[in-house]
C-alpha cells in the first residue's frame, strides 16, 4: 500500500499561538529582558561591586597623598583629602633604595617578560604541529609537570648548583614558563586555518618565517594577554628574590614594599625625613604600594578589550 503523498507546507495546519505576554518571545524566560527591578538590582549590584574595589584604592591613594598632621588627625588612614603633598613621592624617588628597587623590577619585567614570550611562542608553534618531532610525548612531559613538581627544597638546590643565587637570573629562570600560558598559546595556534600555513609553506617559507609572518599576526590578542600575564607575574614576584637574594641592594620592589608595610626599619635617607617630622611612615607605605600597583593598572586597561578572543579561543580549540 502506498502512502499518501505529503501535504503542502502552505496547507498545513498551523499550530495556535500561545495567549499572552509569551507568544512572540523568540527566547526562553529566563534569557527575556529584565524589567526594572532586574535592572535595578543589577544596578546596584554592580555599583557595590565597583566601590569595594574602588574603595580601599582611594583610601590608599590619599593617604599617600597627606601630610604627617592630616594622618594624626585623621587617626591613620585618611578618607578625605586635605592639604595634599608629594613629599612621600618625592622622598621614594629621591634616588635611594626605593628607586633602585623600582629600577631593578623595570628591568627584570622586561627581560624576563620577553624571554617567557620567546620560549613559550616557539614550544607552543612546536606543539601545534601535529607532524613535528616528538609531538605527542614532550606535550606529555609538559601536562606532567602542571600536577607533579619537584618541590621547594630540589628547586632550591638546583639553583644553587647552577650558581644563580645572588644573581638576578634567579629571579627569571626558575619561574620563566608556564606550561598553562603554553597550551593557551598553543591552542590559539591551532586554531588558525591550516591552509594559510600549507600555502606559505609550499611557496617556500619555513618555519620560522610562517610563525612570524602569519601566525604571530593573527594571534595579536593572545600573545597581549599571555604578554600581561608574564609582565604581572614578573613585577608581582617577591618570593624568589627573598629566597635566592642575600644582598638588600639587589632586591626588586615588592620586597621592599614588604619591608615598608611590616614597619621594619626605613632606609636611612626615609628614616632621618621620618624623625625630622616631615614624611609619615604611613604615607611612606601607601606610596609604595601605589608606585607597585600603578604599572598593573595602567596596562591593563589596553589588554582588556584581547582578554575575552585571547582566552577563550585559545581555551576552547585544541
Amino acid at each position: 500500500m502506498t502512502t499518501p503523498p505529503a501535504e503542502p507546507a502552505a496547507r498545513r495546519p498551523r499550530p495556535a499561538a500561545r495567549a499572552g505576554r509569551w507568544a512572540a518571545a523568540p527566547r526562553p524566560v529566563w534569557e527575556e529582558e529584565p524589567g526594572r527591578a532586574g535592572r535595578a538590582g543589577k544596578g546596584i549590584v554592580l555599583a557595590g561591586a565597583c566601590l569595594a574595589v574602588v574603595f580601599p584604592l582611594w583610601i590608599v591613594v590619599v593617604t599617600s597623598l597627606s601630610g604627617k598632621r592630616t594622618i594624626q588627625e585623621a587617626g591613620g588612614l585618611v578618607l578625605i583629602p586635605r592639604g595634599i603633598t608629594f613629599i612621600a613621592y618625592q622622598e621614594l624617588l629621591s634616588g635611594g633604595q626605593v628607586t633602585r628597587a623600582a629600577l631593578i623590577s623595570v628591568a627584570v619585567t622586561l627581560v624576563g617578560t620577553a624571554f617567557s614570550m620567546t620560549v613559550s611562542v616557539l614550544g607552543a608553534y612546536g606543539l601545534s604541529r601535529s607532524g613535528s618531532f616528538g609531538h605527542r610525548w614532550t606535550l606529555m612531559l609538559l601536562l606532567a609537570t602542571m600536577f607533579f613538581g619537584a618541590g621547594l627544597i630540589p628547586t632550591y638546590l638546583l639553583v644553587q648548583t647552577l650558581g644563580l643565587t645572588d644573581t638576578y637570573l634567579a629571579l627569571i629562570l626558575p619561574s620563566a614558563v608556564s606550561i598553562f600560558n603554553i597550551l593557551v598559546l598553543r591552542g590559539f595556534f591551532m586554531g588558525i586555518s591550516p591552509e594559510l600555513t600549507d600555502s606559505a609553506r609550499i611557496d617556500g617559507a619555513g618555519d620560522l618565517r610562517i610563525l612570524w609572518t602569519i601566525v604571530l599576526p593573527l594571534s595579536r590578542a593572545v600573545i597581549a594577554v599571555i604578554t600581561l600575564f608574564y609582565a604581572v607575574g614578573y613585577w608581582s614576584a617577591w618570593f624568589n628574590a627573598s629566597l635566592y637574594l642575600s644582598d638588600q641592594d639587589m632586591m626588586p620592589l615588592q620586597n621592599v614594599m614588604i619591608q615598608l608595610v611590616q614597619k621594619q626599619e626605613p632606609p636611612v635617607g626615609l628614616a632621618q625625613a621620618i624623625r625630622a617630622g616631615e614624611l609619615s611612615q604611613l604615607a611612606l607605605q601607601m606610596a609604595v604600594m601605589v608606585m607597585a600597583l600603578l604599572p598593573v593598572a595602567v596596562l591593563s586597561p589596553f589588554v582588556q578589550k584581547h582578554f575575552k578572543k585571547g582566552m577563550l579561543t585559545g581555551a576552547v580549540k585544541g
